[in-house]
């Protein structure tokens, strides 16, 4: 497909999506299954355009002077596409399956420069969550944003009990592997750039044999630690699909016990065949959203993670769409529920164990805002100093958070390469 049907067809997607409220992946899903002609290489462009397009539709909507699906495609498509102003316009000759020609104003945007734009919207953060930005990160709070639109590395965690990262370092050299800078267990595969290919590292063998799984460096550091460790009881409250649930199987190498809960069945369908390829077998998956079978185990367990629900403001790289969807009742409706899974994870945990609080949001009202409110309802528990639990279990010297706290943890893109993760080790005293 040549340039102008690209971006046509990112525009035709970009509808869908914004106009339909269609998920992004079943957008694209649908859009190439309808036109068969267009190969492995035209979709991934096509994604690649539609996503960054979704990463900076306010500062693209503000120098194209428009928000139509089109508009947003064309902003885009400098980065996406690797093309110039020039070659965007000239893609736009009115031929079938192209735009029509653009007029003088749309070529002059293509070039617009938008220093003058509001910081909100130099930054691609919804006005309404700018102030708490500002708060947490101050004069960063730029940087922070602009980070959170740009594309992600793919970060996989090595399965312990199959695989070590030499070996999956080996079997991925072909797609630039390198070792993660953080987290001891990981590897990164670097954001591809321009219309270049999304490599599928779910078809590779190694992926098959179950020597890795896909996981965020961010998602990794919080998994160790909230430091499993063999023989332990533990039980991971918000399991999820299992990405952390996996992590700790690994870290555990099989022993001890691990239960997995959601509140949503639907949720945690796709455990079982991740066990089951990871070879993982010391855990005990839950009926999600069985309470009374959750409340019969008492309070036994050395560690209960919460992955807590949450904005998902610190995965905007990952999920664009839900950025332009997040409400100011939205945040209120999170907090409650954060409340809620605290209350049950401290019912859960013994004398002398821990309760491990993990969201992947940037906002300090779900992340020191909410332990704050758990601390002042629970009395006797207390939050271990997150540089403390970093060295324990992880061997190395931290980092500093981004938000210059010592209580919790709060990883970024801009300061830590990672998504962003929110973490705090809250003790309950023996």
């Amino acid at each position: 497909m040549r340039a102008g049907a690209r971006i046509l067809a990112a525009a035709e997607v970009l509808a869908e999506v914004i106009d339909r409220h269609r998920p992004t992946a079943m957008a694209l899903a649908d859009w190439g299954k309808a036109h068969r002609f267009a190969g492995s290489g035209d979709r991934n462009a096509i994604g690649g355009l539609v996503y960054d397009a979704l990463r900076r539709r306010l500062s693209i909507a503000w120098t194209m002077d428009g928000e139509t699906p089109l508009a947003l495609a064309l902003g885009a498509a400098s980065k996406a596409l690797a093309l110039t102003p020039e070659e965007i316009a000239a893609a736009c000759d009115g031929s079938q399956h192209a735009p029509e020609p653009l007029t003088a104003t749309q070529i002059a945007a293509l070039t617009r420069d938008f220093s003058e734009a509001p910081e909100h919207v130099r930054a691609d953060v919804p006005e309404w969550v700018w102030p708490s930005f500002t708060r947490t990160f101050g004069d960063r709070a730029m940087e922070q944003g602009r980070k959170l639109a740009e594309r992600a590395a793919t970060d996989l965690r090595v399965n312990g009990l199959k695989g070590t990262q030499e070996k999956v370092l080996k079997a991925l050299r072909d797609y630039r592997s390198e070792p993660t800078r953080l987290s001891p267990i990981g590897v990164r595969i670097p954001a591809a750039s321009g219309p270049q290919r999304t490599p599928n590292l779910q078809a590779e063998a190694a992926y098959q044999a179950g020597w890795f799984e896909v996981q965020d460096e961010g998602s990794q550091i919080a998994s160790l630690m909230a430091g499993a460790g063999p023989r332990e009881q533990v039980l991971d409250l918000c399991a999820g699909a299992g990405g952390k649930t996996l992590a700790m199987a690994s870290a555990m190498q099989n022993t001890g016990q691990i239960y997995a809960y959601d509140e949503d069945r639907l949720r945690l369908k796709p455990i079982f065949d991740r066990l089951k390829r990871a070879g993982a077998r010391n855990v005990q998956v839950l009926r999600g959203g069985d309470r009374a079978a959750l409340a019969a185990l008492g309070d036994r367990f050395d560690l209960v993670l919460v992955d807590a629900p949450c904005t998902g403001t610190g995965v905007w790289r990952r999920r664009p769409e839900a950025k332009w969807k997040l409400r100011p009742d939205s945040l209120a409706v999170r907090q409650g529920e954060q409340d809620e899974v605290l209350a049950m994870a401290a019912s859960h945990v013994k004398p002398g164990g821990r309760v491990v609080y993990v969201t992947c949001s940037l906002l300090a009202e779900e992340n020191t805002a909410s332990v704050e409110r758990f601390l002042a309802a629970h009395p006797g528990f207390t939050v271990t100093p997150w540089a403390d639990v970093w060295r324990a279990r992880l061997g190395t010297e931290p980092p500093a958070s981004a938000d210059g706290r010592d209580d919790g943890l709060l990883l970024t893109p801009a300061d830590h390469g990672t998504d962003g993760f929110y973490v705090a080790v809250l003790e309950r005293p023996a």
